[in-house]
């Protein structure tokens, strides 16, 4: 028998699985990825006396997959807030699924576990660009604002460190990076004793110098466009700068276009904070595109592509 645990290679996804296994320890097979990396179940056979645990990744983007390993009458529960889809009803399926705007899976697990560990769940919330929050969160737990601080740096660190095109533009190996941080009861902990935490946080800062010189494309006061170029660092930093972004400018949607090979653009687009909805219903028109309410991408838009891209945006948007 395996258990596999299968996650976003995000904060959110990292900080939802430290949750479940310092509360629920158990042996498994890691399965992650980059960011943009959610269609994970395809990477499991699997067996009848197999289970699951999927963390932070689309139903919708695995539903044929989930129905393959369901139908070899694997166990497999999922925690998870991106759009889903129609969700089948099945007897070894356990879902704790909740798309709503103001919420994350690191703060779906927080509740499942009551709180167990809740310092994760506070990471996972900031990395997540879920501040208001993770902020309330922190002052129920009675934090300094010094360590609050701290937890907020980390979960952008981690966040990231997952974007990238393959895991060779990342600083650690999502999987890699999961195990390093597991043996750490508290947050606090990884951040005073791991050189890890030093290695993200002097990388983001680096890559977020770059990304600060970037003039935008196009800027209203309703949206603004930023292009990127085919470098790692660009890669790096274009989700973490996208939330920056939205932190600056809450009533203004932002979307940032990094070049890469083939021809095309990898998108990241940011709801305003204000609102929080609408990246996903735009995303999702775009055949490799996808995402939640307040953040969502497409993995490849072609360069012909983008004026149409423009034109849905202002129009999701800026609605006349």
């Amino acid at each position: 028998m395996t258990h596999y645990d299968v996650f976003n290679g995000d904060a959110d996804g990292i900080c939802a699985l430290q949750q479940l296994r310092l509360a629920e320890p158990k042996a498994s097979t890691l399965i992650t990825g980059v960011k943009r990396d959610i269609q994970l179940l395809k990477n499991i056979n699997g067996e009848a006396s197999d289970t699951i645990t999927a963390l932070d990744i689309s139903f919708d983007k695995n539903r044929t997959d989930v129905i393959r390993l369901l139908d070899k009458s694997i166990k497999i529960e999922y925690f998870d807030h991106h759009f889903a889809g129609d969700i089948p009803d099945h007897p070894k399926l356990k879902t704790y699924i909740n798309t709503a705007s103001d919420t994350c899976t690191s703060l779906i697990v927080d509740t499942y576990l009551s709180g167990a560990h809740r310092l994760w769940a506070i990471v996972g919330a900031f990395g997540d660009n879920f501040d208001d929050k993770a902020q309330n969160l922190a002052h129920q737990f009675q934090l300094s604002n010094s360590n609050i601080e701290k937890l907020k740096n980390l979960g952008i660190a981690i966040n990231y460190n997952a974007y990238g095109a393959t895991e060779a533009d990342l600083h650690f190996k999502p999987d890699e990076l999961a195990m390093l941080i597991h043996p750490y009861k508290s947050p606090l902990d990884f951040i005073n004793e791991s050189e890890t935490c030093k290695t993200l946080q002097a990388g983001y800062a680096e890559d977020l110098a770059k990304a600060n010189n970037l003039k935008p494309e196009y800027n209203t006061k309703q949206t603004a466009l930023y292009i990127l170029p085919n470098q790692a660092w660009a890669r790096r930093v274009s989700g973490v700068y996208a939330n920056a972004l939205c932190q600056a400018h809450p009533n203004r949607a932002h979307a940032l276009l990094t070049k890469q090979d083939g021809d095309s653009y990898l998108v990241s687009v940011r709801a305003p904070l204000a609102t929080k909805t609408g990246a996903d219903d735009l995303c999702r028109q775009f055949e490799t595109g996808g995402g939640r309410k307040a953040a969502a991408g497409i993995n490849t838009l072609a360069f012909t592509d983008v004026e149409l891209f423009m034109k849905k945006f202002n129009n999701q948007f800026c609605p006349s």
